[in-house]
């Protein structure tokens, strides 16, 4: 379950990515608010990756 939430988040993220440029912050002049919200979009994609790959190294037998 863990894995699908992680997975979850991910597409809603994505989602974020295209939405709050253009309808969020696309007013906006000053550079920073964009790369803020494009710093703390890639850091939480890549948590949540990880808590969702993390099962994927075992061995099978």
């Amino acid at each position: 379950m863990k894995r699908r939430t992680a997975l979850i988040l991910v597409a809603v993220i994505v989602l974020a990515c295209y939405a709050v440029p253009y309808l969020l912050i696309g007013q906006v002049a000053a550079w920073y608010g964009s790369f803020l919200f494009w710093t703390l979009a890639g850091l939480a994609i890549i948590v949540l990756n990880a808590i969702a790959t993390a099962g994927f190294g075992g061995r099978d037998e």
